[in-house]
């Protein structure tokens, strides 16, 4: 069994600002959008060394997300990056962000229950191969920017489903192997992603969140709603480009 570890949700470098975790190694899953891309900047301030890993599932944006991916990667100079692909997750279907024949849903960000954008347990795969990787190089931490604020729609964001897989990992590692999973903003609202972002310089125009759209995001998904809305609440222009006038976007 592997050594077993505690769950941290709250990045203890906001405690004391010169704090740096003792860890020689820590992997970021960074899929390309902002809440990804804070996580990496907060993986960045409490982390001596990063390694970025990307996962491809055959969403409908993956080329326009596997490029943000790049540019962040440089932008935090991390030269230890690996991406890959679990295109199989789109042939299993069930998800519009993966089956063509499902629409993206307009945006309805009040609506209650699980969203036609859910892809079945898709972060337990994303978590798979962050462990498997960080057993491999040494790493000490996984960080995952999952946001609670989507629990609601997305079983796989909630804190019971991280701490659930953290026994996974202590359970299913070497011995010797300790790895933690790090969810630095899941108790944050996305406002709070954006002002967090903002006082750590993160790149938000090299990132991307629309569900249907790699040029110019559409503003109509629910992605872009969340987004949106954030960056309105937070007093902040968002610098992607949009279709129509973001400005005149209200959510």
């Amino acid at each position: 069994m592997g050594g077993s570890t505690e769950i941290m949700d709250e990045p203890i470098a906001d405690r004391d600002s010169s704090f740096v975790y003792p860890s020689s190694l820590a992997i970021c899953l960074v899929s390309g959008g902002m809440d990804s891309c804070v996580t990496a900047a907060i993986a960045r301030k409490e982390n001596k060394e990063l390694a970025f890993l990307h996962v491809s599932y055959g969403q409908r944006t993956e080329q326009r997300e596997r490029r943000c991916f790049e540019e962040l990667a440089d932008y935090f100079r991390v030269d230890k990056r690996l991406a890959v692909s679990i295109d199989h997750l789109s042939r299993i279907g069930g998800s519009s962000l993966t089956d063509h024949d499902i629409p993206v849903a307009a945006a309805d960000i009040g609506a209650i229950g699980i969203p036609a954008s859910y892809v079945p347990f898709r972060n337990a795969h994303l978590l798979s191969i962050a462990t498997s990787w960080a057993e491999v190089i040494g790493g000490r931490y996984v960080y995952i920017g999952a946001v609670a604020e989507d629990s609601s729609g997305y079983p796989d964001c909630r804190p019971e489903f991280y701490r659930a897989f953290q026994t996974v990992i202590d359970t299913g590692t070497k011995p010797e192997t300790t790895i933690q999973i790090r969810t630095p903003v899941i108790a944050m609202t996305k406002s709070d992603i954006v002002q967090r972002g903002q006082e750590l310089h993160a790149p938000f125009e090299l990132t991307w969140s629309c569900y249907q759209e790699s040029a110019r995001a559409c503003g109509q998904c629910d992605s872009c709603a969340l987004r949106l809305r954030a960056f309105r609440q937070a007093g902040l222009s968002d610098p992607i480009p949009y279709v129509l006038d973001s400005s005149r976007l209200a959510y």
